[in-house]
């Protein structure tokens, strides 16, 4: 009953984290500029 030794660890679920890590440096300007466009909206439409 010899089994061969687990060094890779393909068979775990990658982590969403590690997944999103690399797509930062596109996601968060992208996702201030929407942030800034929309605060912007809000304050010409209330002025």
């Amino acid at each position: 009953m010899a089994h061969a030794p687990h060094d890779s660890h393909a068979d775990e679920p990658q982590d969403v984290v590690e997944s999103i890590v690399p797509l930062m440096p596109i996601v968060l300007p992208v996702a201030g500029g929407v942030l800034i466009f929309l605060l912007a909206f809000i304050a010409v439409f209330m002025a």
